[in-house]
């Protein structure tokens, strides 16, 4: 009973922290500076970027490539793409801390649309900039970094997001969405990671999912353990399997989470948010609702 009502608690916390926009920060200010664009080496000033957008621009700091929570913006966009459009994002730019081969190999194994724009920060130092969590006892140089991010997957330090953002892929959610989890699957599946839980035709489309066979709880918007069986596989398959060509280069980019936000005319944020633990990213129906 008691671990029923922690849970819950867990739960409503992060409910509560769904959305949350930050007025204090104004991205086109506090970015004020250059970065490398992946596809084309050009340099690019972030800011000056975001001031001059017309209709809205999507900025995400990322984490690590190899990090669930750069992994699970890139499969949320990616599936998300064409309603963001609809809704008048026009521009979406993604920084991730790692070097620019390793942004590039990371958009290449998740089939990133070539439209996202992917920008090389291995310092981690834009995500600071804007203002990112920076983990468990960030300015603690006797702690080994490994060790500060076992402390945050396991949820006993701060920031505190860390298992209900967890546990929900275990218990899943009645009034959840899973066709871009469905997607990320697919795609996973397409380029043969593992598990592999659909059933699909020759044309690349779903036929069945195993989940759709779950005892009671089949016709839940997501289903118990589908969101945890493709963090699985994103962990087994890509993470791990591709570790030496994603890890970080940066110590502090190992428990630094990250963030991302919309603006309008003349950079004026219109949502933002803060990733507050691992796996705590956006819902991106609630971007898309929220613009």
């Amino acid at each position: 009973g008691t671990l029923v009502l922690v849970v819950v608690l867990l739960g409503c916390m992060g409910a509560n922290c769904l959305v949350i926009p930050s007025p204090s920060i104004r991205p086109a200010a506090s970015l004020d500076g250059v970065l490398l664009r992946v596809s084309d080496g050009q340099q690019v000033n972030l800011g000056e970027a975001l001031e001059s957008t017309k209709e809205k621009t999507m900025l995400v700091l990322g984490t690590y490539p190899a990090d669930f929570n750069t992994v699970e913006y890139m499969q949320r966009i990616r599936a998300f793409w064409p309603q963001l459009q609809q809704k008048g994002v026009g521009r979406c730019m993604m920084v991730v801390n790692g070097e620019p081969q390793a942004c590039k190999k990371l958009a290449q194994l998740l089939d990133l649309p070539g439209a996202i724009e992917l920008y090389s920060d291995p310092t981690g130092d834009t995500g600071r900039r804007f203002g990112v969590d920076r983990g468990f006892r960030p300015d603690d140089a006797s702690m080994n970094p490994s060790l500060k991010l076992f402390f945050m997957g396991i949820g006993l330090g701060p920031p505190w997001m860390t298992l209900p953002a967890v546990l929900t892929g275990y218990f899943g959610n009645p009034n959840g969405r899973r066709e871009w989890i469905e997607e990320a699957l697919k795609q996973g599946q397409l380029a043969g990671r593992w598990p592999a839980v659909l059933e699909l035709a020759k044309d690349g489309s779903i036929l069945k999912n195993k989940f759709d066979n779950t005892p009671f709880l089949a016709g839940w918007g997501r289903r118990p353990f589908e969101l945890a069986t493709l963090r699985l596989q994103n962990l087994v398959s890509l993470q791990l399997a591709n570790w030496d060509d994603l890890k970080h280069v940066d110590d502090r980019c190992l428990t630094q989470l990250g963030g991302c936000t919309v603006v309008g005319p003349g950079g004026e944020p219109v949502y933002t948010w803060l990733d507050k633990g691992l796996c705590d990213v956006p819902d991106m129906v609630d971007v898309v609702s929220a613009l």
